[in-house]
């Protein structure tokens, strides 16, 4: 994890016994006062002050290796700052620190604020300590590096809660930290130069413990990379709460594409879901690159219908909506774009009062000559139209003045780029900053693949976890809200992928392994969300073992989001407790937290921890009395992050469970899958043999979300039922014919057909996609085959052919043959196809090869959607 504790040189120590310093700028003959009483008088009142907000760090040293260190009697009234330092660097200057005194302790707590002026691209992390125990880690954007001829410069606040302050004297440690995986190497390139820096104590309560600025972050959740289908509805709420997105305002991206057939079939339970979990959406329909505007430049009706039709449909549950992606990508039209961002503002917001608008997802394409673009038709061959509008800022700045929000994709390490980087690129849009953007930025994608590695003059050993640590730290520190690309999409994914999220029980949903090992895309993007994005109003908490955990990078969250506003538009509430633990650590930390509850009442809910899968991370904690105050213990690895959602066991209201499904298991028995139930700590299974047999228990507080029974015999039919235990109520049945037989694993298949390759891909029928299809391409006539080898000699007695979404493409005569060596074969069945599926059995044999022969004529292809074959 590299260095947490640079050296524990103190290179500044600067006391302050003096009134509020930010008086002396009007008053300067005031004399101060090594005792300092707070009083809120209806804003916040200044502590202290150091240096004038000038866009400047004139004022203070002119080099760091200047500081020394001062005594309370060296401390003058007049505003002296060459003891201070213009910033922090970690390879000279990586620690400073402030003590100064408090008569009283702050009821509210105080706000540490500091304007950075400019840092270097790598994301400096600048850790705040009080008296030795972690408020947080900002993360400190910046363009030096970029090769951007504007800074980035940005006010910081951070939330320090009054249980980290104490009478008398008080300590503020700034500290430069190293990235999770870096060596000293990055040292050089972890600097930071700062305008002015401040702590002022709280008028009122804190709405939220803000840390380093307010963030929301989200990521996609879709099948098979396009289809908001059921099996992306299923799975949406597992990754929202596996992630930390849930009940704080999160935002989630809906790119529900117009030209891909079913891509927004269940859309609307989608939508629903994320309003269920307190989560907004940035909504996507692609839909741009169809529209011909009319002669005069504006929308044709057609266009205005169905953006209309969307945004009556849906538009209750989304909060933004994005106007295109990736424009010179996909080969755009400018013209179209604004013509689309004019009618969200006059006619979209007017069905959807407090919709957001949202700039293209810039991805900043060059023109055609220097990379070739997608989406190409005709004649024509440019990267958007007019041809590399999308590399213009000032064509860019067009679509900027009619929408709300910026955008900007950004993957790996590009966001730094001088050119297609989203944090430059922005700086030139807008001509620079005066304090972060000129406008709000919702990033709609950023991410990395497996491609992607850490610049190496960081030294990191983790390289390719470092680049998406990076790149996310880096969207904390400029992004208001930021998007990852998708939660299953081949080499960016969180979560392992290639198959049908509709046929999987989300609860064995497991994370993406890098190649080359390392923390998990899913494990930094807990930590990160953890620690910066979920909201709420702060819970009092206090550290139990502070000597443990004395200068230790280990931060504690706690939030009720039952304070959080509702969301714009959706009006979505949650009624949630969130309690994180996050290790920022190298190392294995415990700390020991009392929180102090809302209610003296016994609470219950969710714990999500350290699992290579959702069913290993989530366990149900129930029975937590609390006095209104509540003691966890947590031991944390490196780097790990721990999240409680809970609520009083009197709100819990368990029902049961959704989407039952039994089926063969791969041994022998039957499995039986179904969805987890809020509020569930353990479930029943009940049985019951033939279609009207009464349903009995056989098995009981079953922790997860399957169960396997053993007990069943060939050639019987059997019906099985969920319960929450200790309710009556029960779900849908589900029911079986077992036959003893098992699926064979299809990774080990190798298939073929006599069909070319450049028409038809075998592999489409074993890739786990319903959607993708093998077929002849043609009519059916005799002659052609699809072969399969199995890896291995196996017994095999049943092969299915599924083509349900191509219904009337079965074979309209079939021979089946099976060979052990590839070239002699012999017949094992034969018979005509049925609409939709064909299933085929035989004598159980021993083979390696099998060979499907369509052998009749029809006006239809055939197809093979998908291939399963099961032994006998």
């Amino acid at each position: 994890m590299g260095l947490r504790r640079l050296a524990g040189i103190k290179y500044g120590l600067f006391i302050l016994e003096i009134v509020g310093l930010i008086v002396l700028l009007s008053h300067a003959g005031r004399s101060g006062h090594a005792d300092l009483a707070v009083s809120a008088m209806g804003s916040n009142a200044v502590i202290w002050k150091l240096g004038s907000e000038d866009g400047k760090s004139a004022e203070f040293a002119s080099s760091a290796n200047a500081v020394k260190t001062m005594s309370a009697a060296e401390a003058k009234v007049e505003a002296d700052w060459s003891q201070v330092p213009p910033g922090l660097n970690a390879a000279k200057n990586p620690v400073f620190e402030m003590d100064y005194n408090l008569k009283q302790i702050p009821e509210n707590g105080v706000l540490f604020r500091v304007k950075i002026l400019d840092a270097y691209k790598s994301v400096p992390q600048l850790a705040v300590f009080s008296n030795h125990q972690l408020s947080g880690i900002i993360q400190v954007a910046g363009s030096s590096g970029t090769g951007s001829g504007y800074s980035y410069n940005k006010s910081y606040e951070l939330y320090i809660p009054k249980e980290q302050l104490q009478t008398g004297s008080n300590q503020l440690k700034l500290q430069l930290i190293r990235c999770m995986y870096c060596s000293a190497g990055e040292d050089p390139f972890l600097w930071l130069t700062w305008d002015d820096l401040s702590l002022e104590a709280l008028s009122a309560p804190a709405d939220e413990p803000i840390h380093g600025r307010y963030v929301q972050t989200g990521t996609n959740v879709n099948n098979f990379e396009f289809y908001y289908d059921e099996g992306a509805v299923r799975h949406l709420p597992y990754v929202l709460k596996w992630l930390g997105l849930a009940y704080s305002g999160n935002i989630m991206r809906v790119s529900c594409a117009s030209d891909v057939g079913e891509a927004c079939s269940d859309v609307l339970d989608y939508y629903k879901v994320l309003k269920e979990y307190n989560t907004q959406a940035a909504a996507l329909y692609l839909y741009t690159g169809d529209i011909k505007l009319n002669a005069d430049g504006s929308l044709p009706d057609a266009a205005k219908q169905k953006l209309a039709d969307y945004f009556k449909r849906y538009g209750s549950y989304f909060q933004y909506y994005e106007v295109d992606n990736e424009p010179g990508l996909f080969n755009r039209s400018k013209a179209v774009d604004l013509a689309v961002a004019n009618w969200l503002n006059e006619e979209g917001k007017k069905i959807s009062p407090g919709l957001k608008t949202v700039a293209p997802g810039w991805a900043y394409w060059p023109a055609y000559s220097i990379k070739s673009c997608q989406n190409q038709k005709g004649g024509s061959r440019t990267c958007g139209t007019p041809d590399g509008w999308e590399r213009d800022p000032a064509q860019r700045l067009e679509l900027e003045r009619v929408t709300d929000l910026t955008n900007g994709h950004a993957y790996g390490n590009s966001y730094a780029d001088p050119q297609g980087g989203s944090l430059p690129e922005n700086l030139m849009t807008f001509k620079g900053t005066q304090d972060s953007f000129s406008k709000p930025m919702l990033s709609t994608e950023f991410g990395t693949s497996g491609g992607h590695t850490d610049l190496p003059i960081y030294g990191a050993s983790e390289p390719q976890s470092a680049v998406f640590d990076r790149i996310m730290r880096a969207h904390i520190g400029f992004a208001d809200m930021f998007i990852q690309h998708a939660a299953f999409y081949k080499d960016f994914s969180l979560f392992q992928t290639g198959f049908d999220l509709s046929g999987r029980n989300p609860a064995d949903t497991r994370q993406y392994e890098f190649e080359t090992g390392g923390e998990t895309r899913v494990d930094i993007m807990r930590r990160l969300t953890l620690a910066y994005a979920t909201h709420g109003k702060p819970l009092v908490y206090k550290v139990l073992n502070k000597d443990e955990t004395k200068d230790k990078l280990v931060y504690v969250r706690a939030v009720d989001t039952s304070k959080l506003a509702p969301l714009p538009v959706s009006e979505a509430t949650s009624n949630k407790l969130l309690i994180n633990f996050v290790n920022f650590e190298n190392r294995t930390q415990t700390l020991k937290v009392k929180v102090t509850m809302p209610e003296s009442t016994v609470y219950e809910g969710e714990r999500f921890g350290a699992g290579e899968t959702y069913a290993d991370s989530r366990t149900y904690v129930t029975g937590l009395q609390a006095s209104p105050e509540l003691t966890f213990t947590e031991t944390l690895g490196p780097g790990e992050a721990v999240q409680y959602i809970l609520q009083p066991s009197s709100s819990v209201a368990a029902k049961p469970p959704a989407w039952i499904t039994a089926s063969e298991a791969k041994g022998s028995g039957i499995q039986v899958s179904w969805l987890e139930s809020e509020g569930a700590a353990s479930y029943d299974v009940l049985r019951a043999e033939g279609e009207s047999g009464a349903l009995t228990p056989i098995a009981e507080q079953v922790k997860g979300t399957t169960y396997t029974d053993s007990g069943v015999e060939k050639g019987k039919l059997y019906r099985y039922a969920i319960r929450v235990n200790g309710k009556n109520e029960r779900s849908e049945e589900a029911k079986v014919l077992y036959t003893g037989t098992a699926e064979l694993d299809r990774l080990a298949f190798t298939v073929s057909s006599n069909i070319p390759l450049e028409k038809s891909d075998p592999k489409a029928a074993i890739d786990g996609n319903p959607r993708t299809r093998w077929d002849t391409g043609s009519n059916q006539t005799p002659g052609p085959y699809y072969q399969i080898d199995l890896g291995a000699i196996r017994q095999v007695g049943k092969i299915v052919l599924d083509y349900a979404k191509s219904p009337y493409d079965y074979p309209r005569h079939y021979r089946v043959e099976v060979s052990l060596d590839g070239r002699n074969w012999r017949q094992v069945a034969e018979g005509e196809g049925r609409k939709e599926r064909t299933e085929i059995t035989f004598a159980p044999a021993e083979v390696k090869q099998i060979r499907i022969n369509q052998t009749g004529t029809g006006g239809n292809f055939w197809s093979i959607h998908e291939l399963h074959i099961y032994s006998g």
